[in-house]
């Protein structure tokens, strides 16, 4: 009967997100983060191993600029930069509801190699206005067209990133979507990206 009561009780622990032998946790207070989304499970985590050092791409440290020169805090104006607590309470608020969108801005084949748990690939190539499917995408994105105006009272909450501080490709992205209208409260920057999400042991997805 004890038996019994002690693996009831370990069994509640667990299901209740509670994780024995996790040193590494997000904070203090989060062992990890168990989201829905579109009926789908993701957790995000971190890796337990204390000693994991990345042999990645993301372990270079230089690379010529331009075009992979360091780029400042602010995608845009009134565009707010946010770091991981801040994207993992997003994913929580706005992409579980079904109001937000994480949107990873590098081409397919870096996207393939691996991205954020919930996110979704739109290349930053494809909100450039020489794009003609461009439309299409806002569209998507719960824009709506009026002639040659557009209306953006439905739009989706973005937050968009790339490879890191020297990538441009969301920072390109964010610029494309502020020059057509987007509203500027409905997007936000994660200046970290992929080299800052891997370096802090954050797990990652199959894109």
């Amino acid at each position: 009967m004890k038996n019994t009561t002690i693996a009831a009780a370990i069994g509640l622990l667990l299901s209740a997100g509670t994780s024995f032998g996790q040193d590494v946790k997000i904070t203090p207070n989060m062992t990890n983060a168990s989201i829905s989304i579109n009926g789908e499970n993701i957790t995000i985590e971190r890796n337990q191993d204390t000693n994991n050092r990345l042999d990645t791409e993301f372990t270079k440290t230089s690379r010529a600029c331009p075009p992979f020169c360091i780029h400042p805090m602010s995608a845009g104006e009134g565009v707010e930069t946010v770091g991981e607590i801040e994207l993992i309470e997003f994913l929580d608020t706005y992409v579980a509801a079904g109001e937000g969108l994480l949107i990873d801005s590098r081409i397919p084949a870096w996207f393939e190699k691996g991205t954020i748990p919930g996110a979704i690939n739109i290349p930053f190539s494809t909100l450039d206005p020489k794009n003609q499917y461009r439309d299409e995408i806002l569209q998507a994105l719960g824009a709506v067209k009026n002639g040659d105006t557009w209306d953006y009272s439905g739009a989706t909450e973005l937050l968009m990133f790339c490879n890191g501080p020297w990538c441009d490709q969301s920072p390109r992205a964010i610029r494309n979507l502020l020059d057509v209208g987007y509203p500027a409260e409905k997007i936000r920057y994660y200046r970290g990206g992929m080299q800052l999400w891997l370096l802090l042991g954050l797990n990652t997805a199959a894109g």
